[in-house]
C-alpha cells in the first residue's frame, strides 16, 4: 500500500470515498507509523488503539459520503482536552491516573464529524511552558532535529503532525502554545478568536486567554478542521454566538488589494537575523501577490510578556486550586492530617514550573499587591487591545514572525525562565486581545523552519486563511520535509 502518512486530508478523503482505502486501513497505518517513529519523536502520552479501530470499522460500515471530508481521518488530541474513558493527564503527575467520565465539547464535535482520535499528545505540564520540557512523562523532540525542542506547550501536537504520525491534531494556545510549536516544526497552527471554539472540557490554565485550535500540514486542511470544532456552546459561558462561515470555501489564492500591516516592533531587537530575513522575503511575496504591506506601530506590545505572566499566573493560581488530592488525581501517602493531604499532594504532584506560576499568581492577587500588579496588568491589557483596534481600522491583517528564533536545543533554556518567557513576546499580545492568530511555514534559518504569524480581526479567520493560502500557493515551504518524512535538512 502507498504511504498514507504523507498525504493531505483532502487526498485521504478522496481515497476513502473511492474505496481505494478504508478508514480501518488508514487507522492501522497511522498506528504503524506512530510505533515506527515514536521512539524518536516521543509525541504521545497515551494511545487509543482499540477504541480507534472500533470507530474506524463503524465508519466503514456506515460508509463515507463525499460531503463529509473529515470522516475516517485520524487526529491526535492534546492531553489537556478531556476525553471520556481515555487517560487525560495534562502531562502532570497530579493527574497521572485521571480517567474522565465525560468528553470535552470539541471531542463531541470530533466524533460528530467521524474523525478518529488516535491518542493523547504530550505537552508542557498544565500548558505551562514553551518547549514541552516540563512534562512529567517525557520530552518530545522537534520533527526536524531531534536535539531541538518542538516548542510548547502543544509540542506533542505539533511534532506528531510534522513527523507524519497524524494528518491533524488539536492543541491549545494561552500565549502562543499553538503558533510557536507550529513555527518550530514547519506546519500550520491556528489559534482562533477567543470564544470561537468551546473551552468546555479544556483543563484550564488561564480562562481569559485559553483557546483550542488545529494543527495541520497545509492551510486548507487547517480550515477544514476549524470548521468542525467551531461554534456556540451553552456549556461555555465565554462561547460566542458569532456565525461560523465555511473557512475552506474562499481559498482562491487571490488577495489583490488586501491591506497588510507589519508592526516595526515585530522585527526589532531580539529577532534572529535569519528569522528577520525570512519574514522580509515573505513581505515581498505578499506584495507580488497584489497586497499592500505597510509598517505600523503597536507601542504597548512590548509590555505583553509582563502583563501576560501576571494575568495568566493569577488565573492559574485560581484554576489549579481544584487539584487538592481529595476528589480525583494523585494523593500523597505522606500524610498525618488534612493539611498534609493538600500540601503534600500539591508539593509532590506539581512540577517546578507550575509551582513557580502558582506562587507568582498568588502573590499578584494578594492583599496589598492586587492594585499594583493584577489591576495594573488589566489596564495595560486594555492599551494593547486598543493598539490592535487602531491598526485594524485601516488594515485587513497584521503579519510578522511567530517566534524570535528557530527551535533551540533541548535543555538549552529550561533553567532560564526569563529567556523562556521572552520567547513568547510576539504571540502573547494576540491572546491578551482575544484575536485570532496563526503560524504558517515561511522559510528556514540554520536548517530549521521559520514561522510567519498572521493576526486577524475578531472572528475574521476567513481573511487569515485566504492570505495564508495565497502565500502557501506562491511558495513551497510547506512541501519541505524533515528527515523523518524522507526529506533533507
Amino acid at each position: 500500500m502507498e504511504k498514507l502518512f504523507d498525504k493531505s486530508i483532502e487526498e485521504l478523503h478522496s481515497l476513502l470515498v473511492s474505496k481505494e482505502i478504508t478508514a480501518t486501513d488508514l487507522t492501522k497505518e497511522t498506528f504503524d507509523r506512530i510505533k515506527a517513529t515514536e521512539e524518536k519523536v516521543e509525541a504521545f502520552i497515551t494511545l487509543n488503539e482499540d477504541k480507534a479501530l472500533e470507530e474506524a470499522k463503524a465508519i466503514d460500515l456506515k460508509g463515507i459520503s463525499e460531503d463529509n471530508v473529515l470522516a475516517g481521518i485520524p487526529i491526535g488530541i492534546k492531553d489537556n482536552i478531556v476525553t471520556k474513558d481515555i487517560l487525560t493527564t495534562a502531562a502532570s503527575k497530579i493527574l497521572s491516573n485521571f480517567n474522565p467520565i465525560y468528553d470535552a465539547t470539541v471531542m463531541e464535535k470530533i466524533y460528530a464529524n467521524d474523525l478518529i482520535p488516535v491518542g493523547k499528545l504530550n505537552m508542557d505540564e498544565f500548558a505551562m511552558g514553551g518547549s514541552t520540557e516540563t512534562s512529567y512523562f517525557k520530552k518530545t523532540k522537534n520533527a526536524w532535529d531531534h536535539s531541538k525542542v518542538p516548542g510548547g506547550s502543544s509540542g506533542g501536537s505539533a511534532a506528531a503532525v510534522a513527523a507524519g504520525q497524524v494528518p491533524a491534531s488539536l492543541g491549545s494556545d494561552t500565549g502562543g502554545s499553538i503558533r510557536q510549536p507550529a513555527s518550530f516544526n514547519g506546519i500550520v497552527g491556528m489559534k482562533p478568536t477567543y470564544g470561537r471554539v468551546s473551552r468546555f472540557g479544556l483543563i484550564a490554565f488561564a480562562s481569559s486567554l485559553d483557546q483550542i485550535g488545529p494543527f495541520t500540514r497545509n492551510v486548507k486542511d487547517n480550515a477544514l478542521v476549524l470548521n468542525a470544532i467551531s461554534g456556540y456552546d451553552e456549556k461555555d459561558g465565554t462561547s460566542s454566538g458569532a456565525s461560523v462561515p465555511d473557512f475552506a470555501a474562499g481559498l482562491t489564492g487571490d488577495i489583490k488589494g488586501m491591506k497588510i500591516a507589519l508592526p516595526k516592533e515585530y522585527l526589532g531587537e531580539g529577532i534572529d537575523a535569519g528569522v528577520r530575513e525570512s519574514i522580509q522575503k515573505a513581505v515581498e511575496t505578499f506584495k507580488a501577490l497584489g497586497a499592500t504591506v505597510e509598517e505600523v506601530s503597536l507601542p504597548h506590545s512590548k509590555y505583553g510578556v509582563q502583563v501576560y505572566y501576571i494575568i495568566a499566573s493569577s488565573e492559574a493560581s485560581s484554576n489549579l486550586q481544584r487539584f487538592d488530592g481529595i476528589r480525583y488525581g494523585f494523593r500523597s501517602e505522606k500524610v498525618e492530617d488534612l493539611e498534609d493531604v493538600y500540601v503534600n499532594s500539591r508539593s509532590e504532584g506539581f512540577g517546578e514550573e507550575v509551582k513557580r506560576r502558582i506562587m507568582l499568581g498568588t502573590f499578584s492577587l494578594s492583599a496589598g499587591y492586587y492594585d499594583a500588579y493584577f489591576k495594573k496588568a488589566g489596564q495595560v491589557r486594555t492599551l494593547i487591545k486598543e493598539d490592535f483596534n487602531k491598526v485594524f481600522a485601516d488594515y485587513d491583517l497584521i503579519i510578522g514572525p511567530t517566534a524570535p528564533t528557530v527551535a533551540f536545543g533541548i535543555g538549552e533554556n529550561i533553567n532560564d525562565p526569563i529567556t523562556m518567557y521572552m520567547n513568547d513576546i510576539l504571540t502573547i499580545p494576540v491572546n491578551l486581545a482575544g484575536l485570532p492568530g496563526m503560524s504558517i511555514p515561511a522559510g528556514f534559518s540554520e536548517g530549521l523552519p521559520v514561522g510567519l504569524q498572521l493576526i486577524g480581526k475578531h472572528f475574521d479567520e476567513n481573511t487569515m486563511y485566504k492570505a495564508a493560502y495565497a502565500f502557501e500557493q506562491a511558495t513551497d515551504f510547506h512541501k519541505q520535509k524533515p528527515v523523518i518524512l524522507g526529506g533533507n535538512d
